[in-house]
């Protein structure tokens, strides 16, 4: 298993926390919000890209 340390450690740890809050106010359904967020802890590194690539987006303010 691979262990961030340092710097990196916290980069991967706040681009995680920010797909997650992403993903929960999302529209998407609950168990996609569960599948995407399980994909992102699990996978952190892989998981976020996938999010970027293809993961729902929160909800925009814009009108």
């Amino acid at each position: 298993m691979t262990q961030y340390t340092g710097f990196g450690g916290f980069i991967v740890l706040v681009l995680a926390v920010w797909a997650i809050v992403s993903i929960v106010g999302s529209n998407s359904g609950t168990g996609k919000k569960v599948l995407w967020i399980l994909l992102v802890v699990f996978l952190p590194i892989l998981g976020f890209i996938f999010w970027l690539i293809a993961g729902p987006r929160a909800a925009s303010g814009r009108g």
